[in-house]
Protein backbone atom coordinates (compact mmCIF):
# COMPACT_ATOMS: atom_id res chain seq x y z
CA UNK A 1 0.00 0.00 0.00
CA UNK A 2 2.83 2.21 0.48
CA UNK A 3 4.37 1.64 -2.63
CA UNK A 4 0.85 2.25 -4.36
CA UNK A 5 0.28 5.36 -2.26
CA UNK A 6 4.11 7.40 -3.50
CA UNK A 7 3.58 6.14 -7.01
CA UNK A 8 0.03 7.47 -7.51
CA UNK A 9 1.27 11.37 -8.59
CA UNK A 10 3.59 9.37 -11.50
CA UNK A 11 0.73 7.52 -13.34
CA UNK A 12 -0.63 8.71 -16.44
CA UNK A 13 -3.48 7.30 -18.00
CA UNK A 14 -5.00 7.37 -21.60
CA UNK A 15 -7.83 6.49 -23.21
CA UNK A 16 -9.97 7.51 -26.26
CA UNK A 17 -13.87 8.41 -27.43
CA UNK A 18 -15.46 8.39 -30.26
CA UNK A 19 -18.18 11.85 -29.61
CA UNK A 20 -21.38 11.59 -32.23
CA UNK A 21 -22.05 15.23 -33.38
CA UNK A 22 -25.81 14.21 -33.87
CA UNK A 23 -26.85 11.89 -31.02
CA UNK A 24 -25.76 8.28 -30.58
CA UNK A 25 -24.94 6.15 -33.59
CA UNK A 26 -28.08 3.50 -33.08
CA UNK A 27 -31.53 3.36 -33.39
CA UNK A 28 -33.73 6.78 -34.16
CA UNK A 29 -36.69 7.03 -33.39
CA UNK A 30 -39.28 10.09 -34.46
CA UNK A 31 -42.54 10.39 -32.70
CA UNK A 32 -45.37 12.25 -35.27
CA UNK A 33 -49.08 13.42 -34.76
CA UNK A 34 -51.19 11.17 -35.89
CA UNK A 35 -51.62 12.10 -39.79
CA UNK A 36 -48.37 13.14 -40.75
CA UNK A 37 -46.20 10.21 -41.24
CA UNK A 38 -46.28 11.30 -45.22
CA UNK A 39 -44.13 14.34 -44.16
CA UNK A 40 -40.24 13.64 -44.65
CA UNK A 41 -37.79 14.15 -42.22
CA UNK A 42 -34.38 15.90 -41.60
CA UNK A 43 -32.26 13.17 -40.91
CA UNK A 44 -28.33 13.93 -39.47
CA UNK A 45 -26.24 11.64 -39.05
CA UNK A 46 -22.45 10.21 -40.24
CA UNK A 47 -20.94 12.88 -38.03
CA UNK A 48 -18.28 12.20 -35.09
CA UNK A 49 -15.15 12.80 -33.93
CA UNK A 50 -12.51 10.46 -32.63
CA UNK A 51 -10.30 11.82 -29.64
CA UNK A 52 -7.46 10.55 -27.64
CA UNK A 53 -6.57 12.07 -24.58
CA UNK A 54 -4.19 11.60 -21.18
CA UNK A 55 -4.67 12.46 -17.97
CA UNK A 56 -3.24 11.98 -14.25
CA UNK A 57 -3.84 12.87 -10.62
CA UNK A 58 -1.38 15.90 -11.35
CA UNK A 59 -4.21 17.36 -14.24
CA UNK A 60 -4.79 16.73 -17.70
CA UNK A 61 -2.87 15.89 -20.61
CA UNK A 62 -2.78 16.60 -24.52
CA UNK A 63 -5.58 15.64 -25.94
CA UNK A 64 -5.19 14.63 -29.77
CA UNK A 65 -7.99 14.76 -32.22
CA UNK A 66 -7.94 10.88 -34.92
CA UNK A 67 -7.82 11.74 -38.15
CA UNK A 68 -9.69 9.05 -40.59
CA UNK A 69 -10.83 5.32 -39.17
CA UNK A 70 -8.56 3.93 -35.80
CA UNK A 71 -6.63 0.88 -37.43
CA UNK A 72 -3.93 -0.60 -35.33
CA UNK A 73 -1.39 1.43 -36.70
CA UNK A 74 -3.03 4.48 -35.28
CA UNK A 75 -3.83 2.83 -31.97
CA UNK A 76 0.23 2.24 -31.49
CA UNK A 77 1.11 5.29 -33.10
CA UNK A 78 -0.75 7.59 -31.10
CA UNK A 79 0.25 7.09 -27.75
CA UNK A 80 3.79 6.47 -29.03
CA UNK A 81 3.74 9.99 -30.58
CA UNK A 82 1.96 12.10 -27.54
CA UNK A 83 2.42 10.13 -24.01
CA UNK A 84 5.98 10.90 -23.31
CA UNK A 85 5.45 14.49 -24.20
CA UNK A 86 2.04 14.28 -21.96
CA UNK A 87 3.86 13.09 -19.05
CA UNK A 88 6.53 15.67 -19.59
CA UNK A 89 3.89 18.64 -19.67
CA UNK A 90 2.67 17.15 -16.06
CA UNK A 91 6.09 16.68 -14.77
CA UNK A 92 5.71 13.13 -14.02
CA UNK A 93 9.18 11.56 -13.27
Amino acid sequence: MEFAKKQRNKILWSDETKIELFGLDSKRYVWRKPGTAHLPTVKHGGGSIMLWGCFSAAGTGRLVAIEGKMNAAKYRDIPDENLLQGAQDLRLG
